[in-house]
């Protein structure tokens, strides 16, 4: 058993996306968080949706987020 939990032990804040077939390795997890946000709430149609795809995995911590099903 672990002392730390693995929970509450420092993720990376590295995370990669893919969003309309652009792959982004991003260095600031709260950065990629932020862009894919506004970039979220700034379209309409199937580039919201694949905006939402990607900060919905972002939110739940993935390292790896596509817009891809």
């Amino acid at each position: 058993m672990l002392k730390t939990p693995e929970l509450a032990m420092p993720r990376s804040n590295k995370v990669t996306t893919v969003c309309n077939s652009k792959r982004e390795v991003w260095n600031d997890y709260e950065q990629a968080k932020a862009y894919f946000l506004e970039l979220m709430m700034s379209t309409d149609g199937d580039e919201h949706d694949r905006a939402e795809c990607v900060y919905i995995q972002l939110i739940h911590g993935l390292d790896e987020c596509s817009d891809e099903d």
